[in-house]
């Protein structure tokens, strides 16, 4: 399945299922950045405490040591990228693999050692832990403080690919849908490997499995949703 995850994957239902089950994944009507109103919301900060936490770091690990994806190191973009890529590193060191890791300061630090850098020097190929990837623009930021690091941003792994067009800003300042998602943009243009623990298609392979009451009308709404600003 690549860096992607196939629908109806155990690991990625069990993911779908736990963020239910912390309140992370919601139903409703919910405004994105892109300003669609988007009748499912995933909010990985309410994974907040050391048991959520944890556990989500274990899906992080198992599914990037399924993927394959080779890489020496991990980077946590300030600020939620922060709290995962730790965490992803101290669960992946327990399973065996022992990496070094770093994360940035939104704003340079001009005392002590100073700079916007934090933790292992980067080298290598790094790997850019995140919760999700909306328009790629973050991660943009990511690959260039990696390059002027002199280390090589190598793949990205996020908690949900949400498989929407991502979005444009035009000269006069609207925005235009684009016919491809962000992790396609970063995977395709910017020739980085993504890696998901679930994407939209694990979404609504669970809501057709549990069809009955509620999540009956909560797969009708998501795949509506789908339809219209989906990616293939």
């Amino acid at each position: 399945m690549g860096q992607s995850t196939a629908a109806n994957d155990a690991l990625a239902q069990a993911f779908v299922q736990f963020s239910l089950d912390c309140g992370v994944l919601k139903f409703g009507e919910f405004k994105t950045k892109a300003g669609r109103m988007s009748p499912y919301f995933f909010n990985a900060g309410l994974f907040d405490d050391g048991a959520k936490l944890g556990q989500l770091a274990n899906f992080y690990a198992q599914r990037l040591l399924k993927s394959g994806i080779e890489f020496d190191m991990i980077f946590g973009p300030a600020y939620k990228g922060i709290p995962l890529g730790a965490a992803v590193s101290m669960e992946l060191a327990r399973l065996g693999k022992n990496v070094p890791f770093a994360y940035n300061r939104k704003e340079a630090k001009d005392h002590g050692e100073g700079g916007s850098l934090v933790g292992a020097p980067l080298k290598g190929r790094v790997l850019i832990v995140d919760d999700v990837m909306s328009a790629g623009t973050a991660a943009r930021e990511s690959i260039a403080l990696i390059q002027a690091a002199g280390a090589t941003p190598h793949a990205v792994a996020i908690a949900l690919d949400r498989q929407e067009m991502a979005t444009e800003k035009q000269a006069d300042g609207s925005t235009k849908d684009v016919p491809y998602s962000a992790v396609q943009y970063v995977r395709e243009q910017v020739g980085l490997q993504v890696c998901a623990i679930a994407e939209l298609n694990d979404l609504l392979a669970y809501l057709t499995a549990h069809a009955g009451g509620d999540m009956g009308e909560h797969l009708t709404r998501t795949q509506a949703y789908r339809d219209r600003y989906g990616v293939t």
